[in-house]
């Protein structure tokens, strides 16, 4: 039995998925993976059902901003991949997929409060992955160089996208 860890990045995946499967979906699951040696193509057939949407993720710690040890700064960066299992068109999936995280999750104070809220209220999701954290900041970023990171024809996923969501926070048990 492995013990329970503050890991962050459990809670924002599970808050992404059901934000973007409540706008998105179709009652089916948007899957998010640690950053392993992942074969993209095994994936992509493993989860045939899905809506049509994954995500790879690496969790990534930073220096700490001040002198109060309690808070903690890191980044996640994900790699969204749209596979065509959606009504909408791969490339237009990933605008809107963008865009919807970029809403979510890059108003700062206000961003932390919503996860925050949506944490509280839905601890059986993620309880049993992590221990409760509270969130101070996000703010997200997007690379340039989203087209020579993913490999679109072995990957088979007909759109990607590589972003970096930056957050501040402190444990809260």
């Amino acid at each position: 039995m492995s013990a329970l860890i503050h890991h962050p990045p459990s809670i924002i995946n599970k808050y992404l998925a059901a934000k973007i499967d409540e706008r998105f979906g179709t009652g089916e699951a948007t899957y998010f993976f640690p950053t392993l040696p992942t074969d993209i193509d095994s994936l992509t057939q493993t989860f045939p059902n899905s809506n049509g949407l994954f995500a790879v993720y690496d969790r990534m710690f930073r220096m700490r901003r001040g002198p109060f040890p309690h808070i903690k700064c890191e980044q996640v960066l994900y790699y969204f991949y749209a596979t065509g299992n959606s009504v909408m068109l791969p490339q237009e999936q990933m605008v809107h997929i963008q865009q919807y995280v970029s809403d979510l999750l890059d108003s700062g104070d206000e961003s932390a409060q919503d996860i925050n809220k949506w944490a509280r209220e839905n601890s059986v999701l993620w309880s049993n992955e992590s221990k409760p954290v509270f969130f101070h900041h996000f703010k997200i970023y997007q690379l340039e160089e989203v087209r020579d990171i993913i490999d679109f024809g072995t990957a088979r996923t007909y759109a990607g996208n590589k972003m970096i969501i930056d957050y501040d926070w402190h444990k809260a048990d």
